[in-house]
Parts: structure tokens; C-alpha cells; sequence
């Protein structure tokens, strides 16, 4: 007989529930209802029996009611309580995660929901920035199963990994148009401050569209922001240039402001504020998909927003759409969608 034997460290319910599945398959002639000699010695002589037991049933509640499972159900609490989750950016695996944790409630007989809930916010990480852990109590409301339960956290685990944080690389999206905001290394404007230009460009996320956002906290909340996107190629700022009488210069086809990239120089305003275009208040975090106006503050306290629209220059051979600056009304060419392209890793 190949099926191991019961020795306290497996709950009795599954142990029971594999050998039923064992001789099911392996030996049909075998009534397993009618428990036999050669089944009573598949349980470890160190756990001791009462006389009389002819069925599953009794076999089931005599482990049970064994000091071994009360110290293997003491042992899985006490891993639940040590068990600490980790989000794939900082190497873990959630479905590794949750299958330990189920596993773990089901052998240390945890049934009870809000108890479940308990101990699945303790496993947490205790950061004032972690998102989920925010979040948890809150998305939990009303959940009344353990498959709800992780069904709702891996909500919470999907909308964490769309966050953008400190560091993460980023595309932005012109909504009107289609096409990401993009520069070229050493490529500058023929007027105004004849600086490294911007425009968007192609349709897809390349390399010279892709930025590093920059801030000064783990996360970007709407209501109180400050970042900055570097080019990546590049290594230089999006920002807006001015000269010594504190002029800004304006972009190539209009009297709009001009936008380009520069390193940390003077005469360059770089700090920007977002906001989110359909939702005003909206509060909460910055992250991919986000629909957003980028604005920047000019030396003398005014206000413009980041736009694009349908008017291209020329340099040379090649044609470029226009990204500007401007202070008039808030439209369709004023949406930029956010996307993530490479997260933060930590380990």
C-alpha cells in the first residue's frame, strides 16, 4: 500500500479525502465505508486510537479529537500570523500568496470571514504609503465568502500595480490626437530658444517617448502634487525656457508658449501640477490610463497647460506637431492619457 501515512501534520479532512480518491482509483473491490485493519495502520503508532472504530466517520472525528491536531491547526495560526505579503514589484507572487493563505485557513479551520479579513490585513505590509493596505478596509465592506474576499484583493492588488510612482517610466498619450509626447536627443528648435523641441510623434510608446516621472514622495496624489518628467533618452526636462528679462520664448508657429527639454539650468521652468480632466476634486493617486491636464506655473505666478493640436513645423526635411504652452479655455487638445510603461522595482 503506497499512501502515506497519518502522522499529524496534514488535517485529517484531507488525508481522508485522498485515501477514499486513492482506493476509488486504485482498488475498486475495496468498500472504504467499511474501514479494515490495513487502513487503521496507515495512522503513525504514536497517535493512539480508541477500540471500535468501523467507519470513516469515526476514523475522521478520532483524529480530531488527537492532541496532534490541535497543535498542527495552533501551528498554521501561528503562520498565518507570520505570513507577510509582497507585490510582484518587490519579488513576490500573489497567487503563491493567497494559495498559502487559503491553505493556511483551512488547516488551522479559520472559517469565520472577518476573521479570514483579519489576518489577511495583518500579512500587509505597514507602510503609510502602501496603497493596499489603505485601501483594504474600505473595499472589504459587505464581503461575506472567502472567494469574494480574494476576489476583492486582487482588485485592490490590480489597481496598486497601475499606480505610478517615484522613478517609474511613463508615456504620455495626446487623447486627441493618438500620439505620445516625444523629443530627440540634440534635435532643437531653428527659433525661439533654439533648445532640444518637443512634439508628439508616433502612435505607438518608442524610445523617444518614453519619460521619467519624478516627484518628491512614493506617490503622486491629486490633491497636493509637484513632479517633473525627464526625457529618458536624453536625461533632460520637459519644461517651458525663459531669458534674462524673465521672456518666455514662443513656440514656432503662434504666440503660444514654446515647450521644450533642458537639464537643470537657469532660465527653465520645470515643476508641473496634473489634474484629472473629467473629475474636478478628483482625489487619490496618479496612475496608468489616468486621463489628465498637465499645467506649469511662469516665473510670474501665471498659470498655462500643456497642449497639442493639428499644426506642424518644419526642421529641414522632417515635419513635427506642435506642443505648446497656453492660458486660454481647457479643451479636447488638453488631455493627455498617462501610461505605464516600466514600474519602480524594488528587492
Amino acid at each position: 500500500m503506497n499512501h502515506p501515512k497519518y502522522n499529524g501534520n496534514i488535517h485529517p479532512d484531507e488525508w481522508i479525502n485522498d485515501l477514499q480518491a486513492y482506493y476509488n482509483i486504485k482498488q475498486n473491490l475495496i468498500n472504504i465505508n467499511n474501514v479494515n485493519v490495513n487502513i487503521i495502520s496507515l495512522v503513525d503508532s504514536t497517535i493512539k486510537l480508541p477500540t471500535g472504530i468501523d467507519n470513516i466517520e469515526k476514523l475522521r472525528n478520532a483524529l480530531k479529537e488527537d492532541i496532534s491536531f490541535t497543535v498542527f491547526k495552533n501551528t498554521n495560526k501561528r503562520k498565518l500570523q507570520s505570513l507577510k505579503y509582497d507585490p510582484e514589484r518587490k519579488g513576490g507572487d500573489t497567487s503563491y500568496f493567497i494559495s498559502t493563505f487559503r491553505k493556511l485557513c483551512y488547516n488551522a479551520e479559520i472559517n469565520n470571514i472577518e476573521e479570514q479579513k483579519r489576518y489577511l490585513y495583518k500579512s500587509l505590509p505597514n507602510n503609510h504609503f502602501d496603497y493596499i493596505s489603505n485601501e483594504f478596509y474600505e473595499k472589504m465592506k459587505n464581503v461575506n465568502s472567502i472567494n469574494e474576499l480574494i476576489k476583492r484583493f486582487e482588485e485592490i492588488v490590480l489597481e496598486e500595480s497601475n499606480l505610478i510612482r517615484n522613478g517609474s517610466i511613463v508615456a504620455l498619450k495626446h487623447v486627441a490626437t493618438g500620439k505620445y509626447l516625444s523629443s530627440i536627443k540634440n534635435l532643437c528648435y531653428t527659433t525661439g530658444s533654439q533648445k532640444q523641441l518637443v512634439f508628439v510623434g508616433s502612435s505607438e510608446p518608442i524610445p523617444n517617448s518614453l519619460w521619467s516621472i519624478e516627484f518628491s514622495d512614493e506617490l503622486a496624489n491629486y490633491t497636493d502634487n509637484s513632479i517633473k518628467l525627464r526625457h529618458v533618452e536624453s536625461e533632460k526636462f520637459l519644461g517651458i525656457y525663459f531669458n534674462y528679462r524673465r521672456d518666455y520664448y514662443k513656440s514656432p508657429l503662434n504666440n503660444y508658449t514654446e515647450v521644450g527639454c533642458r537639464g537643470n539650468e537657469s532660465y527653465f521652468t520645470k515643476n508641473w501640477k496634473f489634474n484629472h480632466s473629467k473629475l474636478k476634486n478628483h482625489q487619490g493617486y496618479l496612475k496608468s490610463n489616468d486621463i489628465i491636464n498637465l499645467s506649469i506655473n511662469k516665473s510670474d505666478g501665471q498659470v498655462e497647460f500643456l497642449r497639442s493640436h493639428d499644426i506642424q513645423f518644419t526642421i529641414g526635411n522632417d515635419t513635427f506637431q506642435e506642443v505648446v504652452c497656453h492660458n486660454e479655455r481647457l479643451g479636447g487638445n488638453d488631455e493627455w492619457c498617462i501610461e505605464l510603461i516600466h514600474e519602480v522595482k524594488i528587492f
